[in-house]
């Protein structure tokens, strides 16, 4: 029997609308079918958060809108707990350890803890099968550094992050296409600074031993760090300026400041390094320092002398600087170039050329940098899905972060010219600096 036209129309309907059903079913595979470390584009990652109280919950905010928020993990529930209500479904841990190994469905891991915690936290996830973004700096040791650059090497389907932001910006590219375009000549010294420390350094240890709050697991905060008793001087935030746990305001902001000279002129390891301070007791940091670096030629680019200033020291006004233009003294970075001079802020906001006047006629050079268009975590989060590459892994963010440790160490040995053997991560003579290189982990917390 023949079919009529209103039959073969509700066949064909029907076909078309299994063909689309079935080709659907192969374009949105889900996660467990593509195994671990291998997420589709379509689909969220299932991200946990280990230190949420203070910059980690600014990560996990650029992150929500896109993805999934699945686990929150913090040692101080009073400090997370406006975290823990902006994410009531997602499941809370107090130790890190514990978290990856019993919830199953995490996909990726933003760490926001202290220094100290970075690497050990870090080595723990990626071994766990977990893309991982780590806040600045990425280490608490030059060792550390250069481990997890290795790490990341040998698991190439791990998408790492550090969290740089300034890494990402529409900014940061252009001063990097300024120089490369000669723009300024040979650039040979370049002076970097900050307003940091906010916090209390140069200070001794607390004599008073107030009791440990209830909302807090004091052990797990001194994770690999050598025992010692609580006291709100250490947490939350005063962390940063005492030694057993931060590396001060140079491994604080230089990951802002330093990495974009380092990014535009290639630079590779320091050769030598030399630091002058405000009296260092060994237990906080200085008020106030500065670092030489030394970085030899490469290729047709000459050596160059990097100069870091923090406490609110400063370089030297620019002559070409008007009266009524000031440095901002929040932070910044100068190059001088054989036929310029190119200044920008913090995080690579706001490149000029010297004088000012210049980039009333500015015409931007050649685009050699493609602009990311998002943020730096969704940057990362966008790798992980397999749509593009992270702007700041390991491999780069390692060697930036050895730079800046280097400065850090140097302080141990103020007013000392110090040679730096990168290939076998010494200091030639020098048995004292030499064993900051690595550090002494607490058992349960080894790297």
């Amino acid at each position: 029997m023949k079919k009529n036209r209103t039959d073969h129309s509700n066949s064909r309907r029907k076909f078309l609308k299994n063909s689309a059903l079935a080709a659907s079913s192969f374009m949105i595979v889900p996660r467990h079918v593509l195994g671990k470390g291998f997420i589709p584009p379509s689909d969220k990652l299932n991200i946990a958060g280990i230190g949420v109280g203070g910059m980690g919950a600014a990560n996990l905010r650029n992150l929500a809108p896109t993805e999934n928020i699945v686990a929150l993990c913090d040692v101080d529930d009073a400090y997370a707990a406006k975290t823990y209500e902006t994410y009531p479904n997602a499941k809370r841990h107090k130790d890190y350890r514990k978290m990856l190994e019993q919830q199953k469905d995490i996909d990726a891991v933003v760490i926001a803890t202290p220094d100290h915690l970075h690497a050990v936290q870090t080595v723990a996830a990626m071994k766990a099968g977990k893309h991982v973004y780590v806040q600045k700096p990425l280490t608490y040791t030059l060792h550390e550094a250069r481990e997890l650059a290795k790490l990341a090497k040998a698991m190439p389907k791990i998408v790492t992050q550090m969290g740089n932001q300034g890494h990402s910006n529409d900014d940061a590219r252009l001063i990097n296409e300024i120089i490369a375009a000669d723009m300024i000549g040979k650039v040979t010294e370049v002076h970097v600074w900050t307003n940091r420390p906010i916090w209390p350094q140069g200070i001794a240890f607390p004599t008073d031993a107030p009791a440990t709050p209830l909302t807090l697991d004091w052990d797990l905060f001194l994770g690999p760090a050598q025992p010692r008793t609580y006291n709100p001087a250490y947490h939350p935030f005063k962390w940063r300026g005492w030694v057993d746990y931060g590396v001060g305001a140079l491994g604080d902001m230089g990951a802002h400041l330093i990495d974009h000279p380092v990014w535009a002129l290639g630079l590779g390891a320091p050769t030598h390094v030399e630091a002058s301070s405000s009296q260092f007791n060994g237990q906080t940091y200085p008020v106030a320092s500065i670092v030489y670096y030394d970085f030899a030629a490469r290729g047709k680019m000459p050596a160059v002398r990097l100069t870091w200033y923090d406490g609110g020291l400063l370089p030297e006004r620019p002559k070409e600087l008007l009266p009524e233009e000031k440095i901002d003294r929040g932070g910044g970075v100068l190059y001088i170039g054989s036929k310029g001079k190119l200044m920008h802020d913090t995080y690579g906001s706001k490149p000029r050329l010297l004088p000012t006047t210049k980039m009333q006629d500015f015409k931007a050079p050649k685009q050699l940098f493609p602009r990311v268009g998002m943020s730096h975590e969704r940057n990362w989060a966008e790798a992980c899905k397999g749509n593009g590459k992270a702007n700041c892994p390991f491999d780069y963010a390692g060697p930036l972060t050895e730079t800046m440790l280097l400065g850090v160490m140097a302080l141990r040995m103020p007013g000392q010219k110090l040679t730096w053997d990168s290939a076998n991560m010494q200091f030639p003579g020098t048995p004292d600096l030499n064993q900051y290189v690595t550090r002494t982990y607490r058992s349960g917390f080894e790297l």
